[in-house]
């Protein structure tokens, strides 16, 4: 084991001490009071499964039959979700050849941030996270299951169902994927498309059909942003089943994998030698394995929130220190869109989580003595599934890559760090994604100018005012301010200017998520600007420093003369398009270095 990943474990599960033992006490008091239908009365029991089948009815009145509750993300609006309109069918027929029974437990709202980019919706986004977890404890709050289901795949709904989830941690819980669509337009069209149309070459009918072709089908959008980061963090949690993650929705291999998800929560149940409830298989070390994950594929920014806000549902409690440390001892083995030019699918035909797994574990950056809902050990997701004759089998996955300008091994990487670095300084703490910029960009020194939304700068660029070096403050766009939207439009514009020469960095309250390019970005800056951080006190012409290689987040000005200043007037809280009801969220959202979360007391 790399001493930097052993050394980083043991603090956090020293920091986690009591705050672990508190929920593995819960769970236990959980696991002792007995299978749910047990506890039922009689009139209690009948409302439970009034409408099951005959078939299952018997079942279910055999208290050794267990029955397992599924919880989906589905809408056939997402093209990520819309698959999942078919599995509870085929999770319910498994079950009953395992000997046990599934129901439909619950739906869980899933909102995708590409389609309300720049529009009031995306101020609801983050929040929706708590929301689902929410929403998932209701379901299960009948305790009438056996196990858990989830059916989930983008930015905030997976890392929701866990938090969910991890309050029925005395119950196996296996997380099922839908996989990515197939490819379309190639990412490096697309970003010239898009670019075109920024600095307005093209018009909207032009950048339309590009954006049509490029999403045009079921499944996640093949980038790799959080959606598909949450698919490699699930497999390197031990929470899918192997190779789960990057098989197409409509693939036969989908659906068997989806039927075995159901028999191996039946596999893994309270009644079974293999018992393997959701508290056993995270913990500190899994949690370490998919931070490492996180880093060596360059994985979605929006992790530095959800990991923390996941890890705290269990009792761990992860700081960005732990990602800082991490990723300098962590190489960078994977270039895919944005921060390559392909796509997922070419990175798992390259050989994808199975050869990121066997590397990782190869060069002692992850724990191989993990539980996992597989079975024993990290190591069984070295293995990559097949059809043989109709029957879902495993095979030891590729030990070499099949394309090295997308998966390299750990001893000849493309970087030899990860992608994420924490800053600080008198602007304060945030993070940067530094694995889509290239070295020469990292470090920019320039006088800021300020934007109190994303179309302020958007608006400036347009007019003609941005063609010179500057760091753009963009402020107010944290949680409490009003949501913690993504800030994506800002990517193309920024790289417009950045092709031109110009110097340039953005330092921001708010998100980019895995749509952060290659422009250096300090993002979820923290104490954000709606609390009274330094960033409301930030004027036109200030020079700031952002080094992400120094780990620097400087502001060139007196502190004194700096906290002498009036704050910026805050903008009015958004109303309409529902942002009404969210207002208990953004008063109870903790800072971003905490996971942005409303869930948990400070």
């Amino acid at each position: 084991m790399h001493p930097v990943v052993r050394d980083v474990t043991q603090r956090i599960a020293e920091r986690s001490r009591e705050s672990r033992a508190d929920y593995l006490g819960r769970m236990a008091a959980a696991a002792a009071a007995g299978p749910g239908r047990g506890k039922l009365t009689c009139a209690n029991f009948a409302h439970a499964f009034a409408a099951a089948p005959d078939e299952d009815k018997t079942r279910i009145r055999n208290p050794a039959a267990p029955n397992l509750a599924i919880v989906s993300a589905y809408n056939d609006m997402l093209s990520a979700h819309q698959p999942l309109e078919r599995f509870p069918a085929l999770l319910k027929a498994a079950a009953r050849e395992a000997g046990a029974t599934a129901q439909f437990a619950g739906g869980v709202p899933a909102m995708c941030d590409g389609v309300t980019q720049q529009r009031p919706g995306m101020e609801l986004s983050l929040f929706s996270r708590d929301v689902i977890a929410m929403a998932t404890a209701v379901a299960l709050s009948h305790d009438a299951f056996d196990g858990l289901l989830c059916l989930g795949v983008c930015d905030k709904i997976v890392p929701g169902l866990f938090i969910g989830a991890a309050l029925f941690g005395h119950l196996p819980a296996i997380f099922v994927p839908a996989g990515p669509m197939s490819s379309g337009e190639s990412n490096a069209e697309k970003a010239r498309v898009r670019s075109l149309y920024a600095e307005g070459k093209i018009g909207r009918e032009e950048l339309l059909d590009c954006e049509m072709r490029s999403y045009h089908g079921p499944g996640t959008c093949t980038f790799y942003g959080t959606a598909n980061s949450n698919q490699m963090l699930m497999e390197m949690m031990g929470l899918h089943l192997p190779g789960a993650a990057f098989v197409h929705p409509d693939a036969p291999l989908r659906d068997a994998l989806t039927a075995a998800a159901a028999r191996r929560a039946v596999e893994i149940g309270a009644r079974t030698n293999a018992h393997t409830p959701l508290s056993s298989v995270v913990d500190a070390r899994s949690f370490v394995n998919g931070l490492v994950g996180l880093l060596a594929t360059g994985g979605s920014t929006n992790h530095t929130l959800h990991l923390v806000a996941m890890a705290r549902a269990v009792g761990i409690r992860l700081t960005w220190e732990d990602f800082d440390d991490l990723s300098r001892v962590t190489p960078l083995i994977a270039r895919v869109y944005p921060n390559g030019t392909e796509d997922v699918n070419a990175f798992h035909a390259a050989g994808g989580m199975a050869f990121v797994v066997r590397q990782l574990l190869g060069a002692g950056l992850a724990h191989a003595d993990v539980t996992t809902v597989a079975g024993q050990g990290l190591g069984l997701y070295r293995r990559e599934p097949f059809l043989e004759d109709g029957a879902l089998v495993w095979r030891e996955g590729a030990e070499r890559s099949l394309a090295r300008d997308i998966l390299r091994p750990a001893d000849d990487p493309f970087d030899a760090e990860g992608g994420i670095r924490m800053v600080k300084g008198p602007l304060g703490r945030a993070v940067v994604k530094t694995s889509a910029v290239k070295p020469e960009h990292r470090v920019v020194e320039a006088p800021a100018i300020c934007f109190d939304d994303q179309e302020a700068l958007l608006g400036a660029f347009r007019r003609g005012e941005l063609d010179r070096d500057f760091v753009a403050v963009v402020r107010f766009q944290g949680p409490r301010s009003n949501g913690m939207p993504e800030l994506h439009s800002l990517t193309p514009t920024l790289s417009v200017l950045l092709d031109r020469g110009r110097k340039v960095a953005l330092v921001t309250d708010g998100r980019m998520s895995g749509a952060s390019g290659k422009v250096a970005a300090a993002i979820h800056v923290t104490p954000e600007a709606a609390m009274d951080g330094p960033l409301a006190r930030v004027r036109d012409g200030d020079v700031i420093r952002l080094d992400p290689e120094a780990g620097e987040l400087m502001l060139k000005v007196d502190a004194r003369a700096l906290a002498a200043r009036p704050t910026a007037p805050r903008p009015a809280g958004g109303t309409g398009w529902g942002r009404e009801l969210f207002g208990w969220a953004r008063a109870a959202a903790g800072p971003a270095d905490e996971g942005a979360c409303t869930l948990f007391e400070a």
